[in-house]
């Protein structure tokens, strides 16, 4: 490749011309009034929420707001993330009603529109084909990129992307036939007039905790594209920003695990160690794989998983045995132990 194709931010491939990171080159913001004005009163009408769950707000109300946060993140990644954007498992026709159900709830698109834009950002990471490029700044991959047009590289590289899949999905494409009524019925109405009819909440009340609820979904699911961009261990690719991060795992039921997932992005479980307590969306996935409504589940074998770590990872090891801040004498019990066996 010679000097001016890099200056250019290009490298050619077979399938495409691909940008490299990182390509945070100046350009000029043009403002979305619309995002700006809705988010502007989501997060007033949060603080206006938060009040009103201290003071008069019934604990059935604070109840429901957490349930259906969890219900709305469990939508968002066992739903258009591991399933929609990744393919890394199939479901039956019931599960994927019920997972489109509960994606509405997250008030983040219609699902279509969702996996497509991750699948930009997953094929030109960290470029300006990324929608939430983390090479222009926390701010704008959190939340910024929402607030200003779509970068021209952005749009245009979305014109490449193979979404066949999804078009030929029924229950997808139902979703994003209706998406303005039907998300905004289930995600804001539904569970406001709930909590009025069955334990007569005031309409403040229910309105403003659901308004709260939906922020608190759109922030933890936005910490992925940010801090999961910028603080944490790279145990698998230390090359990359996508890091390990404990707490994003925790907000959003184990998507935090990002270094992981852009070395692995088929695996069905987004971290080594899928099966814990800080990956919920494991759990629920491996479930309704019991019942029969998951199948094909993809991971990565322990072997493959090894290679990658000794090959580019920092040399770090979140999960325990053999982290190189391991003290010695741990090594030796866990030896004398196994010896036992």
């Amino acid at each position: 490749m010679t000097p001016n194709a890099r200056d250019e931010g290009h490298i050619k491939d077979e399938a495409c011309e691909l940008l490299i990171a990182p390509q945070a080159s100046p350009i000029k913001y043009e403002a979305s009034y619309i995002n700006i004005a809705m988010f502007a009163y989501f997060h007033v009408a949060s603080v206006y929420g938060i009040y009103l769950a201290i003071t008069e707000a019934k604990w059935a109300t604070i109840l429901l707001t957490i349930i259906l946060y969890g219900a709305a993140t469990l939508g968002t990644t066992a739903g258009a993330h591991r399933l929609w954007a990744h393919r890394t498992y199939k479901a039956t026709l019931p599960l994927q009603i019920l997972l489109m159900l509960l994606q509405c709830f997250a008030c983040q698109y219609s699902i279509f529109h969702w996996a497509r834009d991750h699948r930009l950002h997953h094929k030109f990471s960290d470029t300006d084909g990324d929608p939430h490029n983390a090479t222009r700044g926390f701010f704008f991959s959190h939340i910024g990129w929402l607030l200003v047009k779509k970068h021209p590289e952005a749009k245009k590289r979305m014109r490449m992307l193979d979404v066949s899949d999804l078009k030929a999905n029924k229950v997808v494409m139902f979703q994003k036939k209706y998406s303005t009524p039907f998300i905004g019925t289930i995600c804001f109405i539904l569970p406001t007039l709930f909590a009025m009819y069955f334990w007569n909440e005031t309409f403040a009340s229910a309105w403003h905790l659901t308004i709260l609820r939906v922020l608190l979904s759109l922030h933890a699911t936005f910490l992925v594209n940010s801090a999961a961009h910028a603080f944490g261990n790279k145990p698998y690719d230390k090359n990359i920003t996508p890091s390990q991060n404990i707490s994003v795992s925790l907000a959003t039921l184990g998507e935090g695990y990002h270094n992981y997932h852009h070395v692995f992005p088929w695996d069905y479980r987004a971290a080594e160690l899928g099966n814990n307590a800080l990956n919920f969306t494991t759990l629920f996935i491996d479930f309704f794989a019991w019942l029969g409504w998951a199948y094909d589940l993809k991971a990565v074998g322990n072997e493959v998983i090894a290679k990658r770590v000794e090959r580019t990872g920092d040399g770090t090891n979140l999960w325990g045995w053999g982290d190189k801040d391991m003290p010695k004498e741990h090594e030796e019990i866990a030896k004398v132990l196994c010896k036992g066996h």
